[in-house]
């Protein structure tokens, strides 16, 4: 079992308007074989935690640590720690003009793993995978993610994790612009990675459609760079009947205190 632990994570950004806190003190725990849920409002930090694990340059970590079965992720470039086994996929995939798909992942597995795959079984391993998530053949010798749709680009993401196999994967608002029959493509690609790789998942979310799919062991609700809640699948429930009003209304509440307090 591997463990992928964060504590008391402190992340701000530089703008225009100076030095901003994003994460405020965030520590979860995960392990390989549990998936974890974030769900909270836009802006709560739940894509900037994302970010930070797979070591986002506009990202400046203040405080706290990363650290994957007690190795220093923070000290990590981005190719260590995708080669460590930290995935991450991406809310917004970019496009990678002149580059084919075929080239890019056989390249990227080589990278990850130290050696290449055997091309016979790896030309196997990627057809059944593509099949599976209903990826036309011909995706293959295209451009990484040029001409692609919303849905397309996510389902490309998912044949990378299977196909990688990482000890971790942060799922960056996956079920973003997915239809249903989508939805449920990607959902089964990540179960099936879970399942066969014993993977570790972090999945993030506003809405509990995708939970319908990949069920959480546990489920953490972001506010304001914090974690404000804690729970099993009850909770994510809970959210989509009552919503984030009432922890918007007790962050409030608690800058407040805090600043009389000061």
């Amino acid at each position: 079992m591997s463990t992928l632990e964060i504590k008391d994570l402190h992340v701000s950004i530089d703008t225009e308007q100076g030095t901003k806190e994003i994460l405020k003190g965030v520590s979860l725990t995960i392990r390989t074989g549990e998936t974890h849920a974030i769900m909270g409002p836009n802006g709560s930090g739940k894509s900037t935690l994302a970010s930070t694990i797979a070591g986002h340059p506009r990202y400046n970590v203040t405080g706290g640590t990363i650290t994957l079965d007690g190795e220093d992720v923070l000290a990590m470039s981005v190719d260590e720690r995708a080669r460590a086994g930290v995935f991450l996929a991406m809310q917004y995939p970019v496009e990678v003009p002149g580059v084919t798909m075929t080239n890019f992942l056989r390249t990227a597995k080589t990278a990850i793993d130290g050696e290449a795959p055997a091309l016979r079984t790896w030309t196997k391993d990627v057809k059944a995978a593509m099949q599976q998530l209903r990826i036309d053949a011909d995706f293959a010798q295209r451009n990484v993610n040029e001409g692609f749709s919303g849905g397309e680009k996510k389902r490309v993401e998912i044949l990378q994790l299977e196909l990688f196999k990482p000890k971790f994967a942060v799922l960056d608002e996956t079920d973003s612009g997915l239809d249903v029959d989508a939805l449920k493509v990607v959902s089964e690609g990540v179960n099936r990675a879970h399942a066969t790789g014993n993977m570790g998942t972090l999945l993030i979310t506003h809405y509990t459609r995708i939970l319908r799919y990949i069920k959480p062991d546990f489920v953490h609700v972001f506010v304001n760079g914090q974690v404000v809640e804690e729970g099993g699948p009850e909770l994510a429930d809970r959210l989509e009947e009552e919503g984030y009003d009432r922890y918007a209304a007790g962050a409030g509440s608690a800058a407040a205190a805090a600043a009389v307090q000061a």
